[in-house]
């Protein structure tokens, strides 16, 4: 399952390399994730890609090289997935691919297990009379399938570096930070967010889950929606911002839940500054406020140094 490979990834993370805090465990666990390499998390995350990541930028370059067989196809698909909405379709079409070498590309990266499919819980629209048609632009509606990256590294390396590779092969790296400090949070959200699923789940762990991940149709998009089979319904969504979440992202969610025609059991939110004053107020049996450092549960049931050399041994990229 992808998120006990996420999961196991996050721990062996943290027992290798003991980050201060949660926060900085989720920042540097979105670069480094998959590696298997120590990092003196005491120092600043630019210094720590620019010494591991750009100063070796010939082994990691090597590296991709042979796990995408240097084709062109595999590469491109990569990097737009990494960077757009991890529809495969939309992907397809930004890498200018067609659905022939577009799914000979999927399968393989799927195959090397660099990627994974989020397979979508959209149901296909029907008329609501049996001889009606559907207007033009719902028919032409396709249903996709999105794609989560298996490790950190590897999206991190397609979203940063590979756009920037000619210049760091040259040793200019300052183009490539710039960049990396203006998106650093759009980039974090989405370990971000599939972390916060497995934190909810892990908080679910006593109920049978049915169904659980993101969700996404051609109207509405909720970053978390899981299902028991006891019928309750738990829906969140997850901020990696310096900002805290306040009522009004409430009010959003609630509003999405109504369109979907859903009353969830729950409503929660994950979020990297904490919560509004107004917020907390309502924080109880309907709605759970979960903060950075609500994360070190994760870390719990692990066993440390043992856990480490296993996983390590058969996952780490290097």
């Amino acid at each position: 399952m992808a998120n006990n490979k996420l999961l196991n990834q996050f721990r062996s993370f943290y027992f290798r390399n003991y980050p201060d805090d949660m926060e900085l465990q989720i920042e540097y666990f979105a670069v480094f994730g998959g590696l298997g390499w120590e990092i003196d998390t005491s120092k600043n995350i630019v210094a720590l890609i620019q010494e591991h990541i750009l100063e070796n930028f010939d082994l990691f370059y090597e590296k991709m090289e042979e796990l995408t067989l240097s084709q062109q196809h595999n590469k491109r698909l990569l990097r737009a997935l990494a960077i757009g909405d991890r529809r495969i379709f939309s992907a397809f079409n930004k890498a200018g691919l067609n659905n022939a070498n577009g799914g000979s590309a999927l399968n393989y990266l799927q195959e090397k297990g660099l990627i994974q499919i989020e397979y979508s819980r959209e149901e296909p629209a029907r008329s609501l009379n049996p001889y009606g048609k559907l207007k033009r632009e719902v028919a032409k509606h396709r249903i996709s399938h999105k794609v989560l990256f298996s490790q950190p590294f590897v999206r991190f390396w397609y979203y940063f570096i590979a756009p920037h590779a000619k210049e760091i092969r040259e040793g200019k790296f300052d183009t490539m930070l710039k960049d990396f400090q203006a998106k650093q949070n759009s980039y974090t959200s989405l370990v971000f967010e599939e972390l916060s699923e497995v934190l909810l789940n892990y908080y679910l762990r006593d109920s049978q889950i049915l169904s659980s991940g993101s969700y996404w149709d051609a109207k509405v998009e909720i970053d978390i929606l899981t299902i028991t089979d006891d019928e309750k319904i738990y829906v969140a969504e997850c901020k990696w911002t310096n900002h805290k979440v306040n009522k009004k992202e409430l009010h959003k969610l609630h509003e999405k839940c109504e369109r979907l025609d859903i009353e969830p059991t729950q409503i929660a939110f994950f979020s990297k500054r904490g919560f509004s004053k107004e917020l907390m107020q309502l924080q109880g049996k309907e709605l759970a406020l979960y903060s950075s450092e609500e994360f070190s549960q994760l870390l719990k049931n692990s066993k440390d140094e043992e856990f480490i050399e296993e996983f390590i041994s058969t996952t780490a990229l290097f």
